[in-house]
């Protein structure tokens, strides 16, 4: 763990929420979420007006805030072959969208000010078949497996507001070493999967969720 503060920032480009809304027949999902257009504050449960559908799998504090690059949509866009879901103002459910910093610049434990909230980066986000379904596209999980193009989330330090325009900077670098992209690669693929110290490392991040922790503690049972 290192407090020394380190270079990385990101004009945000949109903070996004959504409410849930019918998704797959009877199934509910707030993935459609919308740009706010003035300040928004920054809750210990996330952006004011945002909810999550599915308790179960979303939410809490540890998923308070969810961020995706938009340095990533330049990449999706031939794959996908032009979808219109691409140009929505979150088209993978992000509250934050920026350009500038991805998951290799970001490391978990890496606080950020964002306007006047401090938020701490938590986990790498999982793929689950909503993303595949929102688009109409299948294979969408396995890419994100490969690519480690997956977003992120951040548990809320200090509550504040923000709004498009302000700038997210990096105050605090984390857990040196590990990036979000490393971890998510770590446990999710299979070309680069973990080895038995790797997952003792990450088993022992202080400031990974919980859940991802026991992940690790679980593969290292066997």
């Amino acid at each position: 763990m290192t407090a020394r503060p380190a270079s990385g920032e990101a004009e945000v480009l949109a903070l996004c929420v959504g409410q849930p809304q019918p998704f797959n027949g009877a199934e509910l999902s707030a993935i459609d979420k919308r740009a706010v257009a003035g300040p928004v504050a920054i809750r210990s449960f996330g952006l004011e007006g945002d909810m999550v559908a599915d308790t179960k799998h979303h939410g809490g504090p540890d998923m308070a805030v969810h961020h995706y690059p938009r340095d990533h949509y330049a990449g999706w866009d031939p794959w996908l072959g032009g979808n219109a879901v691409l140009a929505c103002d979150a088209p993978f459910g992000e509250n934050i969208s920026t350009a500038g910093l991805t998951e290799s610049d970001v490391h978990i434990g890496g606080r950020f000010r964002l306007g006047s909230a401090l938020i701490e980066v938590s986990q790498p986000r999982q793929p689950c078949w909503k993303i595949e379904h929102r688009f109409g596209r299948m294979g969408m999980v396995k890419r994100i497996l490969r690519e480690h193009n997956c977003g992120w989330y951040y548990r809320v330090i200090e509550e504040g507001e923000a709004q498009a325009g302000d700038v997210i900077r990096r105050v605090e670098t984390g857990h040196e070493g590990w990036s979000v992209a490393r971890l998510f690669a770590c446990l999710y693929d299979p070309s680069q999967a973990a080895t038995a110290a790797e997952l003792q490392e990450i088993a022992a991040l202080e400031r990974l969720c919980d859940e991802w922790r026991k992940k690790a503690a679980k593969a290292i049972a066997g």
